[in-house]
């Protein structure tokens, strides 16, 4: 039996709260508006709220990046708008070690990598929720796409999609722990990004209109190459592209500036199109194939998390839907634990241009399996 509703899945009816200390929320502002109506609906809903940010940028780093203080300042006049105390975390060093350096070294290591997992994990689900926790709050809760949901026949905590498909965000939620999920709420949840917006706008805060950022947020213009050579004091140097049978095909202007499944920007020309298929580091090659060297038949990932089930309770492979890119539709495959928190996954057909750095996260139905980081695929032949 798998209990539905936000409320009741934490244990909770609106009758029981009345009759109860009001449990006490301390929601992850970004700035945004779907942290903030979330603190509305909490509001609604009878809980005790407060707001915090994280700082995450020196003063420096703000200069280049107005948009962050701007974010911080949109979040302290909506808890001001909805009456509630609001806080500054000073999680600087710890994003400047855990998501940003940790970027770089994937970058480095010819891998793809995903900040916002990075930053979910040891940030918000980590220092962030543990803070909270410390200053005597029941709970956190963000402005994620996402549902929770408790099986009492599992007694587990269980993780959703969201029905607005084009926003749910459980893809980068997958390393979510049971005691991350127990003390997270999600009210935005069940709501499409129009809802959220028209909520917004019905209670006048001053960021219903705001863009959703589209970018990564330390590297606002994009350019995330420039920002690694500029970050580390060095430049790439320049390789050579060199065909899946060993011919070079012209030269690359340095290994971080190119992506698995890339086409724009090669400057190469051939009888077909080409794409990237691999990273050589070690020879400072940048591989390249047509359409059909781009398909896998499967990949070992690392640092697995399972949500809907403990590991040790695997005996045999689990049949999942693996999805290997955020927004990508999830295909059928089976995964088979081998040790040292790593999996197989074989898919049914083979999958496009997987890239090593990146999650592959497992569902059944819209329900999280579980997910991990892509390590290496095998290029079929």
């Amino acid at each position: 039996m798998i209990l539905t509703k936000q409320l009741l899945s934490d244990g909770l009816s609106k009758g029981c709260e009345k009759m109860s200390e009001k449990k006490k929320v301390l929601v992850a502002m970004s700035g945004g508006v779907d942290s903030s109506v979330a603190v509305k609906i909490l509001l609604e809903e009878g809980y005790d709220v407060s707001g915090a940010t994280m700082s995450l940028f020196s003063k420096d780093e703000i200069d280049e990046n107005c948009e962050a203080l701007r974010d911080v300042s949109d979040a302290r006049k909506v808890a001001e708008k909805l009456g509630i105390p609001f806080y500054v975390f000073d999680f600087k060093e710890e994003f400047k070690q855990e998501v940003i350096d940790k970027f770089i070294d994937t970058y480095l290591n010819g891998k793809t990598p995903n900040p916002c997992i990075f930053c979910n994990k040891t940030l918000k689900f980590g220092r962030f929720l543990d803070k909270a926790l410390e200053m005597g709050f029941d709970y956190i809760a963000t402005g994620h796409y996402v549902i929770k949901e408790f099986d009492v026949n599992k007694n587990r905590w269980l993780l959703k999609r969201s029905p607005d498909a084009k926003k749910d965000q459980s893809y980068v939620l997958y390393g979510l722990t049971q005691h991350q999920l127990a003390h997270t709420l999600f009210p935005c949840g069940t709501l499409s990004k129009e809802e959220i917006r028209q909520l917004a706008e019905d209670n006048s805060l001053v960021n219903a209109d705001k863009p959703d950022s589209q970018d990564i947020c330390f590297i606002p213009d994009g350019d995330y190459a420039t920002f690694i050579e500029n970050r580390i004091g060095k430049t790439f140097p320049k390789g050579d592209f060199v065909l899946t049978d060993g011919k070079i095909m012209g030269g690359h202007n340095g290994h971080i500036r190119y992506t698995i499944g890339q086409r724009k920007g090669l400057g190469v020309s051939y009888t077909e199109p080409l794409f990237v298929v691999k990273k050589d580091i070690l020879n400072n090659q940048i591989i390249l194939g047509t359409q059909q060297h781009l398909f896998s038949d499967g990949l070992v990932a690392d640092n697995v998390n399972f949500i809907s089930f403990d590991e040790k309770d695997i005996t045999g492979p689990v049949r999942v839907l693996a999805q290997t890119r955020y927004h990508q539709e999830a295909t059928p495959a089976t995964v088979t634990c081998i040790g040292d928190g790593r999996v197989e996954v074989v898919f049914d057909n083979p999958k496009r241009a997987i890239s090593p750095g990146q999650a592959v996260v497992f569902y059944d139905g819209d329900y999280v399996v579980g997910g991990g980081c892509i390590s290496h695929s095998e290029l079929r032949e």
